[in-house]
Parts: structure tokens; sequence; C-alpha cells
């Protein structure tokens, strides 16, 4: 059965490496931390094996990219492209560092735990008949799930003017964003178009790679793709 989608663009998406605070699960947005040791080798794990010439990432084959400001994830974006391509993708332009990619903004949220959170909403009176939800309620002096949103909807926009014309491969038009978990998430819910609070269950590790794409070459049919072929490598 031949391959319907082929030539379709993807959407990538790259998460930063594990910090310390995301071993201990606490919420980092505007915080700078630095990747841990595990954390370095998590991103370079995923670079070898996914990105380079001939790779599921081919350099060659990307329009743009698009990194967080936060260091964690501009490192991670240094450690994927470590000898393959870096310096093309910026002399040509293709790479650009937005706020729109930031992670969600924690407000009194930054650094706290989820337990420690809905701890501290009760004290403020809030929540009393339900648990906290962040894709609901969002943070206190921080961004709302409308914010997120109108960010992430706008960077979509940018998204579809690279693919909108090359839906059949006429020219590469994959692009990469390098952020973070929440972000990520929430950038894959508005991509499917579904609300902020729309309960979808996702889940990406550190230094993780994730794919988006489009079925039947539409730019008005986003899709998430839950698998797909490894391209024959390139011989070194």
């Amino acid at each position: 059965m031949p391959d319907k989608d082929a030539g379709t663009p993807r959407v990538y998406l790259a998460r930063h490496g594990e910090t310390e605070w995301t071993k201990n699960g606490r919420y980092t947005g505007v915080t700078e931390l630095e990747l841990t040791p595990h954390g370095v080798t998590q991103v370079q794990n995923s670079g070898r094996v996914l990105v380079g010439p001939g790779r599921l990432i081919d350099p060659s084959r990307l329009a743009h990219v698009f990194v967080s400001p936060r260091k964690r994830a501009v490192d991670t974006f240094d450690l994927l492209f470590e000898g393959v391509g870096k310096q093309d993708l910026v002399e040509s332009g293709r790479v650009t560092t937005t706020e729109k990619l930031a992670e969600w903004r924690y407000g009194l949220y930054e650094g706290l735990v989820t337990k420690e959170i809905r701890a501290l909403r009760k004290e403020h009176g809030l929540d009393q008949d339900r648990e906290w939800n962040i894709w609901r309620d969002g943070c206190e002096e921080g961004e709302s799930p409308q914010e997120v949103t109108a960010r992430l909807d706008s960077l979509i926009e940018e998204i579809h003017a690279f693919q909108a014309g090359n839906m059949h491969g006429e020219k590469p038009a994959d692009v990469l964003l390098v952020a973070h978990g929440h972000l990520l998430r929430a950038f894959t819910k508005r991509w499917l178009k579904y609300p902020m609070e729309f309960p979808l269950s996702l889940m990406m590790e550190p230094g993780a790679i994730g794919i988006l794409s489009y079925e039947h070459h539409s730019i008005d049919e986003p899709a998430l793709m839950v698998g797909m072929a490894f391209p024959s490598q390139s011989a070194p």
C-alpha cells in the first residue's frame, strides 16, 4: 500500500533535556536552569539517532527552526545539531528564538510541585470543590490558558505560512520546535484544534522528539503522527 501522505510537511517537537527541577517535578517557567549531565546525554542520544543528513530530522529539509529563549532550550538546540548543519541553519536565517515558545508562565507557582500548588490555591480560597487543573485554571500571577492559546495560535499561523504551499513536497517545508514539556503539549492541543482544557493525555520525556503533520496533504487537517517508518540513513 503506497504512503498516501508522502511528502507532507512535518512539525517536529523537541523537548529540552533533564534539569534538576525536571527530576523532582518542579514547575519551571522563567527560571534559568542548566541541563544535568544526564539531560545533556538524553539530547545527544536523540540527536545522534534522529538528526542529520538522511535521518528523521534532516537539516536540508527544515524550512525553519523555532526555539524557546530559555537557556535549557537553546542548549538543547545546540546539542541536537552538534556537527550536523547548525551553522548553515543559523546563517541562512532559518532559526528564530521566540517568546511564543517560552514555557507557560507559572507566576506564583514557579518552583513548586503540584501538591504545593493545590495547597496554596486552597489557602487563597480557590478550588474548594475541585482540584486545580492548569489547562482549565491557569496560574495566579502567571498565564491563563487563553493567553497561552493566543501565542501558540499565532505561531501556528507562522508555521502554516511555511507549509501551506508545499503540501505535496514541492520544496522542503519541515519545521522544528525546541521548547518545554507543558508548552509542547499545549502546542499539540492547539495544532489539533482542541481547546486547552480538552482532556487529551499526552506524555513527553525530556530530550524526546514528537511529530505532527497533516492528513490528506491538507493544511486544514492537522494530525498527530503516532508512528512513522524511519528513513534509510545515508552512509557516513
